[in-house]
């Protein structure tokens, strides 16, 4: 979505019978972020809706686009807009569109093409011609008043799921998915590195499966991201860099964990996950490192048969995660510990980026 410098624009939202500016929150610069007036997106499919968003999560990758102005290969081009864990209202849908104007929505951020051999397959999250919200040269982000999707990416909110929960049901999708592709049996242990947002999305995911005794060790640098941990039902806490953090977890677990979910996205985490495995058991790659190379122990990993399994979003995971949200089975909204209105969109990032005042997850309500 380009800037048009002061040019006035306005929509008429059904939900409000009047004309509203349309405003969305761009990176103009490094680490600048600006409220601007913007063309109305308009549906250009008979498939698409048009989205009035009501919440947006601010997630670690709008974090490096901020401060780092790419994510490895993606390079962001100014002016751009962010953003793609979000949830709203319908307010007007194509004639091949499932949806109603009214219908409140999570969204799906990926935009597949359907066509691909991965997407013949099932296989969405790898789709080879795949565009995201909110990525450069992709799809202009959520951080912004309206938005125009396929149908098929939205998951209509029961009445008893807020605009927030819909919009923390993205990342939470990620640790259905990982919780999924583990397939862990009773009295199984695991470990999760890193207990920001994914690491909680994942410690959520496999309370909400009911293994009986299964045993969840959770580390992390921060303390109250701990405390969160404990909170959502982690049995072991540990400060992930703890020099000995390994012969502590192998203290109480001498034969190693079932599984181990990295979800920091680095170097240090990624060792540890492997020392702490059990031979046969399997390191689920989720954190995204800076660097687009990392090393592991191939001598122990092909030793023990230690499989490196890397998670690619979520796959097939949208409804269900909304239904485990709907049916009181996960409760995400503790994640959300700070709200901003769109016009402090630059704070709630910088918010994430520092680890501010408790932050877990900051959300951003374009209409307050």
């Amino acid at each position: 979505m380009k800037a048009h410098g002061k040019l006035s624009v306005g929509f008429f939202d059904p939900t409000n019978k009047k004309e509203l500016p349309v405003k969305a929150a761009m990176l103009t610069a490094m680490e600048r972020m600006e409220v601007r007036e913007v063309p109305t997106p308009t549906l250009q499919k008979d498939d698409q809706v048009l989205i009035r968003v009501e919440a947006v999560g601010v997630c670690g990758s709008d974090v490096h686009y901020f401060s780092e102005g790419c994510i490895g290969s993606q390079v962001v081009e100014y002016p751009w807009t962010i953003g793609h864990e979000c949830a709203g209202t319908v307010v007007q849908a194509g004639p091949a569109a499932h949806l109603a104007p009214g219908d409140r929505v999570a969204v799906d951020p990926l935009l597949a093409c359907t066509t691909c051999d991965q997407c013949r397959t099932g296989r969405e999250n790898t789709c080879r011609g795949q565009q995201f919200l909110g990525n450069p040269h992709q799809a202009s982000g959520a951080m912004a008043q309206y938005l125009v999707m396929p149908a098929r990416s939205c998951v209509v909110l029961g009445e008893t799921v807020s605009f927030v929960e819909g919009a923390l049901c993205e990342p939470l999708a990620i640790g259905v998915y990982a919780a999924r592709m583990a397939r862990l049996a009773a009295d199984s242990s695991v470990a999760i590195l890193g207990s920001g947002p994914i690491g909680l999305s994942v410690l959520l995911a496999l309370r909400a499966q009911a293994l009986g005794n299964l045993a969840v060790f959770a580390t992390d640098l921060l303390d109250y991201r701990l405390d969160f941990a404990g909170r959502f039902g982690a049995d072991h806490l540990f400060h992930g860099d703890d020099s000995d953090l390994v012969a502590q977890v192998r203290d109480r677990r001498p034969l190693g964990m079932d599984a181990v979910f990295e979800c920091a996205g680095r170097q240090e985490t990624i060792d540890q996950g492997l020392a702490l495995l059990k031979p046969g058991g399997t390191l689920f790659l989720i954190g995204i490192p800076t660097s687009k190379t990392v090393t592991f122990d191939f001598d122990l990993a092909r030793r023990e048969e230690i499989a490196l399994q890397p998670v690619r979003r979520q796959n097939h995971c949208a409804q269900l995660t909304v239904d485990l949200v709907a049916q009181g089975k996960i409760d995400v909204l503790p994640m959300a510990t700070h709200t901003f209105p769109l016009e402090q969109a630059q704070q709630a990032v910088q918010t994430a980026q520092h680890y501010r005042d408790g932050v877990i997850k900051a959300i951003i309500e374009p209409w307050s």
